[in-house]
């Protein structure tokens, strides 16, 4: 009976069809189909000079078969290029001949043995220490991928390099254990129809010393055979390692599981499907797709051409490859590297040969095993790729560091104490340049001040202490803020909190600044470590001895003035007012004078020396923020950038050619 069979994944043979025909059977059963299969196909092949009528319905097999093309309802199981029921004009159908042999050449791109683990010894040693860098910044699970491909690569460079194992895989009734019986020439694992015939893997290997290997795989001894014994094969497979796998799509959920073990550790596998579910949901969207970046390492096979009429298996075969390259699977066509593509029958034979000697090839250059764990280690960069690669070029610039000083500036009231500095040494010039007499006005004034008992200042002081803490914690947060912008979500974080804990007891360490720099202009109670000099005093500029000289004098001529006024009222001294007089004005009116001059030219050393203070407090400040909050920030950002470059090592250092 004529299988009704369409590529969308729904199963639609009959239950009497089987992978695998009693032995003796020459076929003459099927006359008839295959008579009704001719005049099918002679019925649709165009004529010469006249175009095929291209295939609307993607049912391929259905069509050249002459049966209806009505499309079945597409199922959520259905492959998503094929849930509807037009596809994309597909050519014209090629002529009806024998399909290609795989390349016979070298491919030219193909890295040399030694070439290619030197490159994968660089690869998983930056891996390796990416995963080391990051511990403390990611969390386990982010890094599990790569610590698993890290030891499962050790584990398979521990083990034989002379063999290379192959994974036999594809859906319920695909034909795998058949080809795999084909494969060994003898009839090593069951078929029939019972489904699932394959409950457990089964192992072929054709040299020996692969024991290691198919205990990694966990294949009990029972389950491990030898192929049939062929001299003379043109084509021979030493150092392979055959397993057949359960079906992936099996009802059994132990099945699955055993599928997805053994996939994940063999150095490469051959997907077989059929023209029924070539196009199913699962197989490309849970094996294909996520392992189209391990086409080096991949045969996907087309099986049961033989049930295919006429140009049907090419049709099929295109329809394969465009179903592959959507997928992202790279095709190993004219000379690249990629997935091999075969059309074959395992049950008739057609199409073995052509297996066999590319699986004579790829065994011979013994790269299979890396090029699996090099495609593994791509896997792994790509989905650490979010956690690496930062959107712009990160780092603290000038401009945030700048205004990360000015903020904690600002905090300590850096301005503030340069003005208070400014007015210090202004008041230290008029007392020592002014009249006696006006600084003994300001000692009164000072004391009855003080005799009031105005201490109500300390509450202001605290709020200003809080309004100061809460301007330290918003600086803190900009300047994180800025150095995380940028980063990958993980990094910013561990930046914004490395910026958090360097800020921990910063609040407490500029106080400590203000309270020196307060010290330090505190009438010589200088705390140590304060910006300012010569014990707490002021400098003073060159004219100031003079300034005093001067004044002193001016005091001492009014005292003289005076005191010869006092002996001429007295009578002690010959009558003569005028010089007196003359000496008390001269004091009195030059005294004020001189003060005034001495307070003019006490404007720029004073405003030099506020803004020295100033800028001393403002560097004191900007060095604790340094130490404690930008120093940390850095660190981190230099461990960014070590790891970064550790993994541009790892993403760039591809051995696929790619």
């Amino acid at each position: 009976m004529t299988a009704v069979t369409d590529h969308t994944g729904g199963r639609g043979r009959h239950p009497d069809d089987t992978d695998r025909r009693p032995e003796g059977d020459d076929r003459t059963g099927d006359a008839p189909r295959a008579e009704h299969t001719a005049h099918a196909r002679d019925a649709h092949r165009p004529e010469p000079g006249e175009h095929a009528a291209p295939w609307d319905d993607g049912l391929i097999a259905r069509r050249a078969a002459g049966l209806p093309a009505q499309a079945p309802e597409a199922s959520p199981g259905t492959y998503d290029s094929h849930r509807t029921t037009d596809l994309p004009a597909l050519p014209p159908a090629l002529p009806a001949t024998a399909p290609p042999a795989p390349r016979l050449t070298p491919r030219p791109d193909a890295l040399t043995d030694r070439q290619l683990h030197q490159d994968l010894a660089q690869r998983l040693d930056a891996l390796r220490e990416l995963v080391g860098l990051s511990r403390t910044r990611l969390d386990a699970k982010t890094l599990a991928q790569a610590g698993h491909v890290l030891d499962e690569a050790a584990a398979r460079r521990r083990l034989s390099a002379r063999h290379t194992v192959v994974a036999v895989a594809g859906a319920t009734g695909s034909g795998k254990s058949t080809l795999f019986n084909a494969l060994a020439g003898v009839p090593l694992s069951e078929t029939g129809l019972r489904r699932p015939t394959t409950s457990a893997p089964i192992a072929c290997s054709w040299t020996d010393g692969a024991a290691g290997l198919l205990d990694r795989l966990g294949i009990p001894g029972r389950s491990r055979r030898r192929p049939l014994q062929r001299p003379h094969e043109e084509a021979p497979l030493d150092g392979l390692v055959l397993v057949d796998l359960p079906d992936h799509d099996s009802a059994a959920p132990a099945h699955r599981a055993q599928v997805d073990r053994v996939l994940a550790l063999v150095d490469a596998v051959i997907w077989v499907v059929d023209p029924e579910k070539y196009a199913d949901a699962m197989l490309h969207e849970r094996y294909l797709r996520p392992m189209a970046g391990h086409a080096e390492v991949m045969f996907v096979v087309l099986n049961q051409v033989d049930r295919l009429p006429g140009d049907a298996a090419d049709q099929v075969l295109d329809d394969l490859r465009r179903l592959l390259d959507e997928d992202g699977v790279a095709l190993g066509e004219h000379g690249e590297l990629g997935a091999t593509v075969l059309p074959l029958s395992a049950l008739s034979g057609e199409g073995v040969p052509e297996l066999r000697a590319a699986l004579g090839r790829f065994t011979a250059e013994r790269q299979a095993a890396a090029r699996r764990i090099a495609a593994d280690v791509d896997a792994a960069a790509e989905s650490l790729r979010p956690v690496y690669g930062a959107g712009r070029q990160t780092g603290l610039s000038e401009e945030a560091r700048e205004e990360f000083a000015d903020r904690l500036a600002d905090a300590v009231g850096a301005a503030a104490a340069g003005q208070a500095a400014e007015r210090a040494w202004s008041r230290s010039a008029n007392r020592a340049c002014g009249t006696p007499w006006l600084r003994l006005w300001r000692w009164y004034e000072t004391q009855r001040t003080l005799a009031s008992g105005l201490t109500a200042a300390d509450a202001p002081g605290d709020e200003e202490q809080v309004t100061a803490r809460q301007r330290v914690e918003h600086a803190v947060r900009a300047v994180g803020e800025a150095a995380a912008t940028g980063l990958p979500p993980a990094w910013g974080q561990a930046v914004r909190e490395a910026a958090t804990r360097g800020a921990s007891g910063l609040p407490e360490a500029l106080d400590e600044i203000t309270m020196e720099s307060d010290a330090a202009l505190d009438g010589g109670r200088q705390a140590p470590g304060a910006p300012h000099g010569n014990g707490g005093k002021p400098p003073r500029p060159g004219w100031w001895p003079l300034a005093v000289f001067t004044q002193a004098a001016m005091t001492a001529l009014q005292v003289l003035g005076v005191a010869w006024l006092v002996a001429h009222v007295t009578g002690a001294l010959p009558s003569n007012w005028l010089v007196p007089a003359l000496l008390v004005l001269a004091g009195i009116v030059g005294g004020p004078c001189v003060e005034w001059s001495c307070r003019l030219a006490a404007r720029g050393p004073a405003r030099r020396y506020g803004q020295e203070a100033e800028r001393r407090l403002r560097d004191a400040a900007a060095a604790c923020g340094r130490a404690r909050v930008l120093d940390p920030v850095a660190a981190e950002l230099l461990r960014y950038r070590e790891v970064r470059e550790q993994y541009v090592r790892v993403a760039g250092f591809s051995t696929t050619g790619r």
